[in-house]
Parts: C-alpha cells; structure tokens; sequence
C-alpha cells in the first residue's frame, strides 16, 4: 500500500464538538459538513478548504476519539476529505456512525506517529516508516470492515440487493 501522510495528530478524547463545532448543526448535507471540519482549529481548517490535505492523508488520534453527542456530521466532514482516522480508540456512537458512512477507520491501541510522519497500512499493522515501528491494527468484525469497504451502509445494502437479483 501506498505512504500515507500524517496531517494531524490529535490527544485523547477528541469529541464530536472538536471535529464538527455544536454551532454548525444546522448543516446537515454531506456536501456542506466538510467546510467545517475542525473549524476551531483555523490552520487545520484552512489547509482542508484550501484542498492543501490530499484525500487519504491520516489523522492520528489517542483513545476515545469521537466521544460526545451522537452527531453524524463529525463523521460526514471528514468522510468528505476522504481523510483516514487512525486512533487508539474510538467512541462506540462514532464508530458506528463512522461505519455507517463508510470513514476509513483504523483501531491500533500502539499507534505512535507524529504530524507529517509517514505511515504504510499493510498485513493487519502499520508501519511508521519515519520511525521505523510496526503497531498492529485491531481489526473490525469482517461484516462491519465490509460496510466501510463497500463505502458505508448504504451502498453495502444496494449491493446486497442487486446481488438478491442476479
């Protein structure tokens, strides 16, 4: 797998208030939300509307990423920069709406890496290839991994459906 680049590297408990302010709840489209993905943070958000974050870069957080309300657009945002999320831990409210919208999530409880570190996702861990550390990758039940791979719930239902059809 290709070198993914680390745009941000995120502490523990990040709530959804963090990723996708309270005061933005009246956005609801997922074509809107990502205009506010982490608008509190001006050079972050800047660089994302700007399109100076290439689709697919990380954001690495600790544990209990996603915690707080239950609002989906904290995922939508960054579903809409196609941005990885690599994190300790995630919220369960997050994490399931992360698969229902079909983030590209990773759980690696060792993960370390620093902002602009490059990392390589490959065999169930992740290389730090600016540190030259393997961390393992706590996978996903195969049925919830084939939602997101299928790019969210959604999607993974329309092609059950036309399967049901063949």
């Amino acid at each position: 797998m290709a070198n993914i680049k680390v745009v941000l590297k995120l502490d523990d408990d990040i709530s959804t208030d963090i990723i996708y302010p309270g005061r933005f709840m009246a956005t609801v489209l997922p074509t809107e939300t990502p205009q506010f993905a982490f608008a509190d943070n001006a050079e972050f958000n800047g660089k994302l509307k700007a399109g100076k974050i290439p689709a697919g870069s990380a954001i690495v957080a600790g544990k209990n990423f996603g915690c707080g309300s239950s609002r989906e657009q904290a995922v939508s945002c960054l579903k809409g920069y196609n941005l990885a999320i690599v994190a300790r831990d995630i919220s369960r409210i997050f994490l399931q709406s992360a698969i229902n919208l079909g983030l590209n999530i990773l759980i690696c409880p060792g993960i370390e890496a620093a902002e602009n570190d490059e990392i390589e996702i490959a065999d169930g861990k992740i290389f730090n290839r600016t540190s030259g550390k393997n961390f393992p990758i706590e996978p996903l039940p195969k049925a919830r991994q084939a939602i997101i791979d299928a790019g969210g719930l959604i999607p993974y239902t329309r092609r059950l459906l036309m399967a049901s059809r063949s």
